[in-house]
């Protein structure tokens, strides 16, 4: 049968591999067409003999044109016919330089710098990040990257020594084995210190717009190894002038409240390195962290001194003073601890155990006046290893922590009465206000444990602009959305106590008492003293005056049991300690999905 071959395309005649009399197999190229800059291979349809050709090198082809005429028969198709067997091992040479160019940014390929990290007692970027991905794999934006310094340095030496203009970043999973069925997709990025001292260059500040963007629209969390020396003053590239129409810094203040921001703080952390850590959700620093706005060369150019990077922002001065969040011995514990924070933040897990409840009804002591270890409260109350204390040195006057009931993801805040006996001060309401941010952007329900004599007060308090930073507990707490509930462990008095259950009794979920629990509008010794002044003045006898007094104590303790608040309907119940568990998982399987966003909820989380 004979059949003829058509163009499958308008162009011109490049090459023709057939003549009369050919023998032609199946797939077997016969002519080569050029058509818009592109050479398309004409490939025979069928075997057979051709019989006649009708175009001729030059010639202009029309669609579906006949190009030659043939009669069909089987061929054996082979080597000898045109049609050639892939070899899938080959490497072309164009792929083997794009190996060669990845490879160059390997720490493998770059062992003098991956040396002088570990003789620091330090891990490079990408071994940080191979230890906080899931089987150490990451999608990387960007490798082949290198700092715009062309007019200064030659590309060969930009290649070798900029690798991926000193930031790795890209998308990879965390967590995978705890959410099987869970999104755990993250955007990672770290600064690379063996390149430019980590500093922010020009590429690396549009790889940040790059990943920024792609968290925002696809709502993933960001982890960031922030160390580095801040902006670099040496790329020559572009034409810009002070660089600060970048857009990094802005992209990065609107995840606030939109992702959860993990940042993570070894060695120096300076300037625009510092400004990225510093608007991160959770602050996790290591015991060599130095956290600082400006490092040794922007100090001294202000005139103010000559100081060693050593001694700016030490992170005993960054825990302390409530800038980092949790200190951590070094990197690997810092990997540890960021993929602990960030699961509370992915969802509930179902492999959970919790120790005997029984032990909570031991725990405060029967004498009112005797202290005990809050944080042994939370240990035993929660599920068992769940639990991680958020800014444990500042404001230790309030414990704020994550932990799970149930598996349950929560936020934890509770008085400390090891501090000043519990009362709130400044430090400690900043401390609270934040934290319920934190919970209420990212769906956390919030659960407060109650011991408090009220807000700090006396004229040292107040120079601390108490007035202002305590009330910020109250406009906070008005303003979240996530479910709340409050267990008084013993006292409850006056405006600390209301704004420890969200503004008032009636606002949480629930308001419900230990049976050391004591509650008044004020400390029980404080309204004696006040409102009977007069009746006690007016008792010469000093033995007989303090008996008075402490008879008007305990009187008052006695109505301001939680029994008698509980009768009086101002709290839920009285409850035995060993059920409070029972009630924070009901409440919290009554609040349902009603605490699920579909949006961002807040504007952003206050960076303090």
């Amino acid at each position: 049968m004979s059949s003829n071959l058509q163009s499958p395309l308008q162009g011109t005649v490049l090459i023709v591999d057939v003549e009369v009399g050919d023998e032609i197999a199946e797939g077997q190229r016969v002519a080569l067409l050029e058509s818009m800059k592109m050479e398309h291979e004409v490939l025979a349809t069928m075997g057979g003999e051709v019989t006649r050709v009708f175009i001729e090198i030059g010639q202009t082809v029309e669609q579906s044109e006949v190009l030659l005429s043939y009669i069909e028969k089987e061929v054996e198709s082979g080597k000898e016919k045109g049609v050639q067997d892939i070899d899938l091992n080959y490497i072309r040479p164009d792929l083997e330089e794009v190996f060669e160019r990845h490879e160059i940014g390997q720490d493998h390929a770059r062992e003098h710098a991956v040396r002088k990290r570990h003789d620091k007692g330090q891990r490079t970027a990408r071994e940080n990040i191979s230890d906080l991905t899931d089987n150490s794999d990451l999608l990387e934006y960007g490798p082949l990257v290198i700092a715009p310094q062309r007019k200064r340095r030659s590309v060969e030496d930009l290649i070798l020594n900029t690798p991926a203009d000193g930031m790795v970043g890209g998308l990879s999973e965390v967590n995978s084995e705890l959410f099987h069925e869970s999104k755990t997709q993250c955007v990672v990025i770290s600064y690379d210190y063996t390149v430019l001292a980590g500093t922010q260059g020009g590429q690396n500040h549009r790889k940040k717009d790059r990943l920024f963007e792609i968290a925002k629209k696809w709502k993933l969390p960001v982890i960031f190894f922030t160390e580095g020396g801040g902006g670099r003053p040496g790329d020559t590239d572009g034409v810009q002038v002070a660089g600060l129409d970048c857009l990094a810094f802005g992209l990065w203040a609107e995840l606030s409240a939109e992702v959860p921001l993990i940042g993570i703080a070894s060695g120096y952390c300076f300037a625009g390195n510092a400004a990225i850590l510093g608007c991160c959700d959770v602050i996790i620093a290591t015991e060599n962290a130095n956290i600082g706005m400006g490092g040794p060369a922007m100090i001294e150019g202000g005139g103010l001194g000559t100081y060693d990077p050593s001694e700016i922002g030490p992170s005993d001065i960054q825990k302390t003073n409530g800038v980092v969040d949790i200190c951590v011995q070094d990197e690997l514990e810092a990997v540890q601890v960021a993929k602990k924070y960030l699961s509370y933040f992915q969802g509930e897990i179902s492999d959970w155990d919790a120790q005997d409840q029984r032990i909570l009804r031991h725990l405060v002591p029967e004498n009112r006046l005797r202290s005990y270890d809050i944080r042994k409260v939370i240990e035993v109350l929660f599920d068992t290893d769940s639990v991680l204390e958020l800014r444990e040195h500042f404001g230790t006057g309030i414990i704020t922590s994550l932990a799970r009931v149930e598996g349950k993801p929560v936020g934890v805040i509770a008085n400390n009465p090891s501090h000043l006996g519990g009362a709130i001060d400044a430090d400690a309401a900043d401390k609270a206000a934040r934290f319920m941010q934190v919970c209420d952007a990212y769906d956390l329900p919030i659960i407060s444990l109650c011991d408090t004599p009220g807000f700090m007060v006396g004229p040292e308090a107040e120079k601390t602009a108490l007035v202002r930073h305590v009330s910020r507990m109250f406009v906070n707490a008005r303003s979240v959305s996530v479910p709340t509930g409050t267990i008084v462990l013993r006292k409850a008095y006056g405006l600390g106590a209301q704004a420890m259950a969200s503004g008032g009794f009636k606002f949480p979920m629930f308001t419900i008492s230990w049976p050391t629990g004591e509650f008044g509008g004020m400390g029980l010794e404080g309204a004696v003293k006040l409102g009977y002044k007069k009746d006690l003045e007016a008792i010469d006898n000093p033995e007989e005056r303090e008996e008075k007094y402490q008879k008007l104590v305990a009187r008052m303790y006695d109505a301001g049991r939680g029994l008698s608040m509980a009768d009086h309907f101002e709290i839920d119940d009285v409850i035995d300690p060993q059920n409070s568990r029972q009630w924070i998982t009901t409440a919290l399987r009554a609040a349902g999905q009603a605490t699920k966003r579909t949006g961002k909820k807040r504007p952003m989380i206050d960076t303090w």
